[in-house]
């Protein structure tokens, strides 16, 4: 998992995904929103987008908002851009969500840890994934996981999670397929929100279930999902940027030419909401990747020992 390190937050990851997006904008006064998604605000009232939209030089004539559901934030930040896109096509919108997964130490969720940020310029114009209209959602108050203010690490109630994570798939997706009339054979992969991923094959193998779907071909089932895990296998959970990460993911190793395939997608944040919905591959997508440089990233971090991780852990800022 990723470990991030004490002189990291979300603000030094968000702006770093940022900066690396930014080199696909060819102007970058034609940005005029940031939206910021994450579970791990450094403040309750300035919204991190704010340092972030200072160290990227982006136009001061530009909306900067943070969002906050859980896990779920950066596809309520996504729907919400593409509404606001659909009234200024000549615009576009910095989608940022980053996060810090942190458990206690020797809890049962510290295996899950993890942290990370993905950024996206979104347009009227989408160079590699067009987000369709139509989609599943489920919203209800429940305690399954939560990050009280007087504490430092989150607390959660796994099975109850886990239970609920896979109540909504089946909710969204009967919703979404109802709406859209699509049917599972009309996705070629599915990308979900990773907080493990032994629970995203369970998820997987119960939507094969509820659509109907012959388990004669086992591998060919796996394989819908497995490209995603990837990433998410070596940086574990990271929250809001979960679900965008396994896209990047699929995109990225997918052994087969995507141009033109539609992905399941599949947002969990706990307390809960939940949306079910999809997107097409665009025929150029592979230009605007950056696959040698993600891998770079990942095979250039530094193991730690356990007295190490302890260490960067037990680390604390002042608190006045």
């Amino acid at each position: 998992m990723a470990v991030v390190a004490p002189d990291e937050d979300v603000v030094t990851m968000g702006a770093e995904a940022g900066l690396r997006v930014l080199d696909l904008v060819s102007d970058i006064n034609e940005i005029e929103m940031l939206m910021f998604a994450t579970e791990s605000s450094i403040d309750q009232s300035k919204a991190a987008g704010l340092f972030v939209h200072q160290l990227l030089g982006l136009p001061s004539r530009c909306r900067v908002v943070e969002l906050k559901q859980a896990c779920y934030s950066a596809t309520a930040g996504l729907q919400l851009a593409l509404q606001f896109l659909r009234c200024h096509p000549d615009k576009k919108v910095l989608l940022i969500a980053s996060d810090v997964a942190r458990y206690g130490l020797h809890s049962v969720g510290e295996s899950s840890q993890g942290g990370g940020a993905v950024a996206m310029v979104l347009s009227a114009n989408p160079r590699i994934l067009v987000i369709e209209p139509d989609s599943g959602i489920h919203s209800e108050d429940v305690m399954d996981f939560w990050r009280p203010n007087y504490r430092e690490e989150a607390l959660v109630d796994g099975k109850y999670s886990c239970e609920l994570y896979l109540k909504l798939l089946q909710k969204t997706w009967e919703q979404y397929q109802a709406r859209s009339g699509r049917s599972f054979s009309d996705h070629k992969l599915f990308c979900y929100h990773v907080p493990v991923p032994r629970l995203v094959e369970k998820a997987h193998h119960n939507l094969v279930k509820w659509a109907q779907v012959p388990l004669s071909d086992k591998k060919r089932i796996e394989a819908m999902v497995n490209v995603g895990l990837q990433y998410p296998r070596v940086v574990g959970n990271c929250y809001a940027a979960a679900l965008y990460l396994s896209i990047l993911s699929t995109l990225e190793n997918a052994p087969e030419d995507l141009r033109g395939a539609r992905l399941g997608l599949y947002s969990y944040g706990s307390g809960c909401t939940a949306e079910f919905f999809s997107g097409v591959v665009q025929p150029d997508y592979q230009q605007y990747l950056d696959s040698a440089g993600h891998q770079a990233l990942l095979a250039g971090r530094e193991a730690l020992s356990y007295e190490q991780y302890e260490r960067f852990y037990r680390f604390t800022t002042p608190t006045d």
